[in-house]
């Protein structure tokens, strides 16, 4: 057997996998920021990270972030750190709005995942039902969507973070949310994710998933977590499809 015969059946048998998901998925739950698109692209997320511990610093709760929460980049666990302390808080509230407004932002520049909007439309199209539940603001969520004329494909079910931020993923608090809200089985759904998180709420809610990874250090993430289908691209998943129409 060549190696070539050998990379089509690797790809033949990707395609059958993912005509497999997509035949059995009559609800599709999306997490937002990667598969749909890159959020962030134009708008830094590690700036804005620094800017939410600067703003904690200016009203003299340095002490309040471990060293690690404060260099981590990452504007959700510095959130979910200060949450973990005043749980419910004003500080928290106020915080979690100043998080959402940079992710408004952010609106502006982002950058659509390839092959997302017309995967998106097309599974409509076809009669699945579809589904955000996202760690970012459904207000964002629902910016997005409105620039890009996507609402109507996902409305009302948007699920993001809200004021009890311990429902964020891995809980599958969202999930559970869209899946009722639907009236799906789990069995019958599938969430589509690019982090471990997203695996790990949809293993929680006994969602089949796939992985989405733009690059190889996601990818690796993902498959270190457990992910058994992960592709780098939509495309193949939108020919899927494609083939119910």
């Amino acid at each position: 057997m060549t190696s070539d015969t050998t990379q089509t059946e690797l790809v033949t048998e990707e395609i059958e996998t993912l005509r497999e998901l997509a035949a059995r998925a009559h609800a599709v739950l999306w997490d937002f920021d990667g598969p749909i698109c890159r959020l962030f692209a134009g708008h830094s997320a590690d700036r804005v990270a620094d800017d939410l511990v600067d703003w904690l610093e200016s009203r003299g709760l340095h002490g309040l972030l471990t060293e690690g929460e404060r260099r981590s980049l990452d504007p959700h666990v510095v959130l979910r750190a200060v949450d973990r302390r005043h749980p419910g808080s004003d500080l928290v509230a106020e915080l979690e709005e100043r998080l959402t407004q940079e992710e408004l932002r952010a609106t502006t520049s982002a950058m659509p995942t390839p092959f997302a909007d017309p995967l998106i439309r097309t599974w409509k199209a076809v009669g699945a039902r579809l589904a955000i539940a996202t760690n970012n603001s459904p207000r964002v969520v629902r910016t997005y969507l409105t620039n890009r004329g996507l609402t109507s494909c996902f409305a009302p079910h948007i699920y993001g973070r809200t004021q009890q931020l311990d429902h964020l993923k891995p809980d599958p608090h969202c999930l559970n949310r869209a899946l009722s809200a639907m009236g799906s089985a789990p069995a019958a759904a599938l969430m589509i994710g690019d982090t471990p998180s997203d695996l790990l709420a949809a293993n929680e809610a006994g969602v089949p998933f796939l992985g989405y990874a733009r690059n190889e250090h996601k990818q690796k993430l993902l498959r270190d977590a457990g992910a058994a289908t992960i592709v780098d691209s939509l495309e193949p998943l939108l020919e899927a499809v494609r083939i119910q129409a």
